[in-house]
């Protein structure tokens, strides 16, 4: 089989949001480039000098783009322009990852192939923790994911919250570009959520996230209560539109029930 990182895709793109990741962001691209072409990045509004230096990257690699955005508008809609961006060019599949080294981009090839194999459904990441994971992050992301398994009726979101995963380009978009929500840190749970309704099932795959300390280069924008509120009026919305659904999400779950059984 051809090298990804030699032959681009003309399907499967690897797509990194970034805001203000400093140096960690040329070790994520190099590695994502690594294992797959094409990868772009959407910098967020960084005020850190590092959009300059990734186009220099960028002029210097074929497999590598970079869109910059003027001002800092959240993960969700530097993922959206990216998104746009991809479908005018004819790309199905995104596999969207952090910019500040917590996601494993030696997994890149194995969610590509698995989205490959099965690409009506969302490949999820489910984080597998090691000892660097705050425990009040790890107990947190339980109560967010007990609530989208709700909002779903358990239609198998394994993890709500990581944002290692590959997204259908048009469901995704559709989705977003239908309601103003899902513009920030409320993008990966959301999405989940919304897609499931819209009849994408959702592959899991474990893999492993690192919280890197400041000496490690590692930087992070999670604000504990803001992004909680954040979070909490988000399953205030998306349960609304669970008991608007309610009927129709029984009813196929009922069909997929007997649909196994036959």
């Amino acid at each position: 089989m051809a090298n990804e990182t030699t032959q681009p895709s003309i399907s499967h793109l690897v797509l990194i949001p970034s805001y203000n990741s400093g140096a960690k962001v040329y070790e994520t691209v190099a590695q994502a480039r690594a294992q797959w072409n094409p990868v772009w990045v959407v910098v967020d509004g960084s005020t850190d000098g590092t959009a300059a230096a990734l186009q220099d990257m960028a002029a210097r690699d074929e497999g590598l783009r970079v869109l910059v955005l003027p001002q800092n508008q959240g993960k969700g809609a530097a993922v959206l322009h990216g998104l746009d961006q991809a479908a005018q060019q004819g790309f199905s599949h995104a596999l969207c990852m952090d910019s500040d080294g917590q996601h494993p981009a030696d997994l890149i090839k194995t969610f590509m192939r698995c989205s490959q194999a099965s690409p009506a459904a969302m490949v999820l990441g489910v984080p597998v923790f090691d000892a660097s994971a705050p425990a009040l992050r790890v107990k947190g992301r339980k109560i967010s994911n007990w609530w989208a398994n709700l909002e779903t009726l358990w239609a198998g979101i394994g993890d709500s919250l990581y944002g290692f995963r590959v997204y259908p380009v048009a469901p995704l978009r559709a989705v977003m570009r239908s309601q103003r929500w899902m513009r920030r840190f409320d993008f990966d749970p959301e999405a989940a959520v919304r897609l499931s309704w819209r009849g994408v099932p959702p592959v899991n795959l474990p893999a492993p996230v690192k919280y890197l300390q400041a000496h490690e280069g590692g930087v992070s924008h999670f604000n504990y209560r803001r992004d909680n509120i954040l979070l909490t009026w988000m399953h205030i919305r998306l349960m609304v539109g669970f008991v608007l659904r309610t009927p129709v999400l029984l009813s196929g779950k009922i069909r997929r029930r007997i649909g196994h059984k036959t």
